[in-house]
This record gives structure tokens, sequence and C-alpha cells, in this order.
């Protein structure tokens, strides 16, 4: 009788612990820590909070995550799972761990979106030198330096504003991210491109020309 208490007991033990893990990075309403602070500071970044960064879940960041979900085409259920934490470039570990550009999954996802978006098409060593502008903006003193808050960036990348952000991601633009955040660069450490047969800025065309890849210049 001791020893099938003993083994029911350490059986809950195991269940519970699992469940915790499983839980570990689903942050929701009622919830607080320095993750939900993190969560508020991207969303206040991009527009999507306008409450304090108090690291307190409460009504008003769950209405941010819901605009951001809607907005980003993902499951609008105001909770902070992998697929939120991922857009807002924050890596899912559990443990509170920010997206930078240190190759966490967060990152990878978020940087294969832009460059799907920015690239479809082009020439896959073009995808690349997509997201290494990306990076050399992260390494660059004039832009902010963590590969969400580049993507993000007011004005930065046409696609977060023409409905291309919100498309399927190619699969091939994954490998493209990857490839660039293990360090291949075909840019040449542009920090800017543009296609030639739709730019207008007589700015973006004063950039010194580094390489051309498909349609695209890359600029410093």
């Amino acid at each position: 009788m001791i020893l099938a208490v003993a083994v029911i007991f350490a059986v809950n033990i195991f269940v519970i612990a699992l469940a915790q893990k499983a839980s570990a990075d689903l942050y929701k309403r009622g919830m607080s820590g320095d993750m939900v602070a993190e969560i508020q500071t991207r969303l206040k970044n991009w527009g999507y909070y306008d409450g304090a960064v108090d690291g307190i879940f409460g009504s008003r960041t769950e209405k941010a995550v819901k605009y951001f979900q809607r907005t980003n085409n993902l499951a609008v259920d105001g909770q902070v799972g992998d697929k939120t934490l991922a857009a807002l470039g924050i890596t899912p570990t559990g443990s509170g761990g920010g997206g930078s550009s240190g190759g966490g999954s967060g990152d990878v996802n978020l940087l294969a979106r832009l460059i799907s978006a920015e690239a479809r098409g082009e020439p896959y060593e073009g995808q690349v030198a997509v997201g290494a502008v990306v990076l050399n903006r992260v390494d660059h003193a004039s832009f902010p330096n963590t590969i969400s808050d580049v993507i993000y960036q007011s004005g930065a990348f046409s696609c977060l504003y023409d409905g291309q952000f919100d498309e399927p991601v190619a699969e091939s633009a994954y490998r493209a991210a990857q490839d660039a955040l293990n360090g291949w660069d075909p840019s040449g450490g542009a920090v800017y491109y543009f296609n030639p047969a739709t730019a207008t800025s007589a700015w973006i065309w004063s950039r010194p020309l580094i390489v051309e890849i498909g349609k695209h210049r890359f600029c410093a």
C-alpha cells in the first residue's frame, strides 16, 4: 500500500512538472514579471500598446496583444505563446530570453518573414543579402540594436505597410535567415538596399553602391 501511494505521488509530481514546462512559454492576463515587461516594451515600441511598462499583464496589455496578433495573422486569444513570442522577436525559451542577433528561433522566424516579404522571387543569394542588411543594421550605431527593433523601426521596410509582411513565409527564407545569422553576407556589409525599378527617393540613389544582386542594389 505504501509503495502504491509513493508511486502515485511520484506520477502526480511528474505530471505537474510536465504541465508547468508546457505552459512555461505562455503569458496571459494576471501574470507578472520581467518577460511581461519585455512583451509590453516590444508592443509599446511598435505602437500597439500605450500603457505603462510595469510587468503586469492586465486588460490593457491583453488588448494590445490581441491587436498585435490580429495585425500579424496570429490566433487572436490575447495570450502570448510561442508563435506570438516569435513574431515579437522574443526567443520562446521559458526563461525570459529576448530576441537579439544571436540566432534564437524567434530571430530566425522574424528575419525569415522579413526576407520572404522583401525578397520573394529573388535569387537565394539576394535573400540572404536582405537578411544580412538587417544584421548589419543591428551592429551599426545609426540603427536599433536588436533584429526585431530594426525590422519594426518606423518606415524602415515597406513590406510592413503594403501587406507583404503578412503573407506566408517562403521555405527558402528560413534557410536564408539562418545563413545570414551564421555569418554569410553577400551584401558586402550593406545597410541599405532598394529596387532601382521602383525607387523614387533621390537620397537612396545617392548611397554608395556595393553590389547588385537580382533586382536589388545593396548600398553603404
